[in-house]
Formats: C-alpha cells, structure tokens, sequence
C-alpha cells in the first residue's frame, strides 16, 4: 500500500489531475458564493415591492366585499392558495391545509410567507404560494452531482494520463538503450514537443551505438593483429637457451595471450551473445568435470543441490566462467583455514551458482567495480598473484548472456560470488529466448560484415 501511494505521488499525470480539480473546486466554490452574496443582499429590496403590488392586485380582483365566485376562479387560474376570514364569509381554497395560514408573516426563508390584506368591511384576504415540492430530489441531485464529478474526473485523468504516455515510451527506450539494447527506437505517436525528444534521444542512440560498434571493431582489429607477433615472440623465446630470463619472458608473453583472448571473449559476448551455442546441461556434473579436469588436487569443498532442473547452457563458456571463478578463490584465499566453497542452489525459478573463499575479502567500495574490465584493487596487483583485471568481467559477460546475473559480497570472512542463472520454466528465461531471437537476427547481419574484415586482415 505505501509503495503503491509513493507511486501516485511521484506520477505526473495524478498531480496534474489533483491540481486540476482543486482549481475547478476552488473556482465553483469562489464563483457560488460571490454570486450568493451579490444577489442576496438586493433580491429582498429589490423584489418585495414587486410582490407586494402583485398582492393588491388580486385582492383588488376579489373585490369588497369579497366574492367566493372570483376567488375560486383565480384560485383555479394561479398556483396560490387563498383563504378569506370575516363577519361574513369563512372560506378557503384548500380546507385541509388551513393550517398553512397560521403562520402570518413568517420569514419567507424558512417558510412560504403568507400575505394578508384587509378589507374596509372588515374581511381579510390571506394568499399563499405553495412550496416547490423537493422531497427527495436534494439527494437525487447530490448524487447526479457527485457521479458527474467522478465521470469528469476520470476523464481528465485519461486525458492527462494519454498527454503523457509518450514519457512512458521514452522511459522505457532509455532503459532499454541504458543496457545496450539499441534495436528498438522510441516510437512517436503525435508531433509534438513530447515527439520531439523522442526523436532526439533516438539520434542520440545511433550515435551511441555507431561509437560503440567502432570501439568493438578497433578493439578486435587490435586483439586480433597482435596475436601474429605474439605468437612469433614466443616461438622465437622458446628456442632460447634455458634461463631465468627466459622463463620470465615467457610468463609475460603468457599474460599478454590470456589478455588478448579475454579481450576477445569479452568483445563476442558484449556484441548480443550471438556467440553462445546452448544445450542441455547439468550444472552438477559441470562443476565436477571443471574441478576434476582444471583443478587437479587443488582443496576445495563441492555443496550441490540434490535436485536441479536441466539448464540451457553453454558448456564452453560456463566451464570458463567457473574456472576463473574457482581460480580466483584458490589465489585469494589459499593463506585462509578453510579451503573455498563451490554450491549450487534452486531458488523460485532460479539456479544459483556460488564460490566462496574465506580470504580478506574486498573492501566494500571495490564491489561495485570489480567487475568491471582492466579494474583491479591494490591487493590484486601484486605480481605473485597475477591476473590483469579481466576474469571478473568475463564472468559477469558469461552471466548475462545466459539471462542472468553475477553479484558480490564480503562473506566475512572472505568473497562470495553468486551467478544466477535462469531456469527453463522462468518468465525471464523466455523473455530472454524472445529477445535473444532478435539479437540473433541483428548478429547475423553483423556477421557478415566481419567476414569481409576479415578477409581484408588476411590479405595484407
């Protein structure tokens, strides 16, 4: 409920409405009663002479003395009631309600006045004009009334709910281009200043998107002419003489590799996932098969879930992402008591793959940015435990081609990451296949314009 109320609060288009019926409430209000006061003060000054010269003239009509004939003839001609009261005559127009004229110069706001005259022979005419029947109408009018209201406000809130809609499209295009998805522009609905912005935030994602396409294809053009020379470096370091200067130069050309296919790896799954081949896995045996085959003897303790539903992966690609995961917990946390930790999970729609290390952990403020590429804290930089700022980030790229997500956090002791992946039955899961599809038809296009690249490489 609060967080539904903060939602009103924050629309523009419920403001907007509320500020709406205010004014027209205080406007009705200041209106009514200005009118009120302005008539009220004269109408009595201004309309009793009127009524009262109206009065003379139908006792005139009745005549002295007064006759029954006249009377009940104008009684039948006007809405009015009439009585005569005398030596003579004791007569009224409607014997049930006499009581009406009881009541002689009541205060015509409370009551229907009644107007007497007297006669020279002593009679009196009294006239009464009947009270509007209302019964039941006050209540039939407040509600009349209240649904117009609530049928004009409705209303106006559709009509400044659909004068905004275009900032809905344009929120949900800036997510969208916030996460690299450039595939869909904002759509226009009408030309107008909202339109406008529409169409300049469009343009500026084409831009967007040329200079990130141009800063991935100088990326692989420079990752890919360097692998020639650096592979001929090391063949030529290779046929040196055994020394320790070799050795550390082979190291060196070592790291420089493992840079540039990270780079690589990095660039293909950054450009839509168009490289991942899935299949059905079972994330339990891939955890084994990684250990038992890059890991050797390493300690490390294995918690797997007892029941976990076949995922859609790419086996390649998640055995990378657990290598450098287990990897990274052996460096950090091979001074520490315990050995790392390597669970799976299944959590609502959701497998969850985590290692853990009880290592120092990482300062908070690096969290954040430790995965992100080239970025590595000064406790990582030291030369005995290596890496140049990329394992992370390849990981979180592994992940989120997958449809899923990689967080960290200090396990005190120690760093735990947790890739969340996507089960075959989750909302998510096909959403992801849907927009994968698109992705894929994007790629294919793009494919074929590296292969031309390519071939331009090969020539020179």
């Amino acid at each position: 409920m609060r967080a539904w109320l903060g939602r009103l609060q924050r629309s523009l288009s419920v403001r907007l409405t509320v500020l709406f019926l205010f004014l027209a409430v205080v406007l009705a209000v200041v209106f009514l009663y200005g009118m009120r006061l302005a008539l009220s003060r004269n109408f009595h000054d201004v309309m009793r002479p009127h009524i009262e010269h109206h009065i003379d003239a139908l006792a005139a009509e009745i005549g002295t003395p007064p006759s029954i004939e006249r009377a009940q003839a104008l009684v039948a001609r006007l809405p009015l009631k009439a009585a005569i009261r005398g030596p003579r005559f004791n007569w009224s127009s409607h014997p049930d309600s006499d009581a009406d004229f009881s009541v002689v110069g009541a205060d015509d706001r409370l009551h229907p006045p009644v107007h007497l005259r007297v006669l020279a022979d002593g009679h009196r005419i009294m006239f009464r004009f009947p009270k509007p029947d209302r019964e039941g109408r006050p209540a039939i009018i407040g509600a009349i009334t209240l649904a117009v209201l609530l049928l004009l406000t409705a209303a106006t809130y559709w009509l400044v709910r659909r004068l905004f809609l275009p900032l809905d499209d344009i929120r949900a295009g800036a997510i969208r281009f916030g996460s690299g998805d450039f595939s869909q522009p904002i759509p226009k609905r009408r030309d107008d200043d909202l339109s406008d912005l529409a169409s300049e935030i469009n343009a500026m994602a084409v831009d967007i998107q040329r200079m990130l396409d141009a800063k991935r294809q100088l990326l692989l053009a420079i990752s890919h002419e360097l692998r020639s020379p650096l592979a001929r470096a090391r063949l030529n370091t290779e046929l040196l003489a055994e020394c320790g200067e070799r050795d550390a130069l082979l190291r060196d050309l070592a790291v420089m590799r493992d840079l540039i296919e990270k780079l690589l790896e990095g660039e293909r799954l950054n450009d839509r996932h168009a490289a991942l081949h899935p299949e059905p896995t079972d994330l339990n045996a891939l955890v084994h098969e990684t250990v038992a085959d890059a890991l050797g003897q390493a300690r490390l303790e294995i918690e797997l879930a007892s029941r976990l539903p076949t995922l859609m992966l790419d086996r390649t690609r998640l055995q990378l992402l657990l290598h450098n995961l287990i990897d990274n917990a052996l460096r950090y946390g091979r001074e520490a008591a315990k050995p790392p930790i390597v669970m799976t999970t299944i959590e609502a729609h959701r497998a969850r793959l985590s290692v853990r290390d009880f290592g120092p952990g990482v300062a908070t403020a690096h969290l954040t940015q430790l995965a992100e590429p080239f970025y590595r804290t000064d406790q990582a930089r030291t030369r005995d435990r290596g890496g140049v700022g990329l394992g992370l980030y390849l990981c979180r790229r592994i992940a989120e081609a997958h449809g899923g997500t990689l967080s960290l956090r200090n396990a005190h002791p120690g760093l735990e990451v947790v890739v969340s992946l996507p089960t075959q039955d989750s909302p998510e899961r096909t959403e992801y296949a849907e927009q994968h599809r698109l992705w894929d038809e994007q790629a294919s296009k793009l494919d074929e314009k590296r292969k031309g690249w390519k071939t331009g490489i090969g020539t020179r």
